[in-house]
């Protein structure tokens, strides 16, 4: 059954501006190479190449290197739907490792099961040459903007 679900309003610019390789990441999507390659309403794909440098003495893709691809997709593909200020927080997710990577491209695709005004429920399937090497699933908190502090 693929029904879809109900999303608030989707933001355009918002997409628009994950698309553009003009503004630089930073942190950890920075450091894995994480660059994102789709943006729709509910869904999102981003991409990475399996770097030597993050394989296991095994030659295998560490699955704390998926497990942060996971966790940033889950995060990413509500901002579209969001309104300015709020910021997305995991509060929970879960990744099978199905298949190990050793070579080529990482493309992780989040969609959006559910969302309310507070949270929002999202799947990610991970594949790497063609199959499926990752699912997850995960919740994550939309938190509403810092409110300046009182003088009072």
């Amino acid at each position: 059954m693929n029904i879809p679900p109900r999303l608030p309003p989707f933001n355009q610019e918002v997409a628009h501006r994950f698309l553009e390789s003009t503004i630089p990441s930073s942190g950890l999507p920075e450091f894995l190479g994480l660059r994102t390659t789709l943006v729709e309403p509910g869904r999102l794909r981003i991409e990475m190449e399996a770097d030597t440098r993050l394989l296991t003495r095994f030659g295998n893709l560490h699955g704390g290197v998926l497990a942060a691809l996971c966790d940033h997709a889950l995060g990413l593909v509500c901002y579209p739907h969001m309104q300015a200020g709020q910021w997305a927080a995991t509060m929970e997710f879960k990744l099978n490792l199905l298949a190990p990577v050793s070579s080529g491209k990482v493309i992780a695709e989040a969609r959006i099961v559910g969302m309310t005004r507070s949270t929002a429920v999202v799947r990610i399937d991970v594949e790497n040459h063609g199959r499926t090497c990752g699912a997850a699933q995960g919740t994550v908190l939309i938190m509403q903007p810092k409110l300046p502090k009182s003088r009072d």
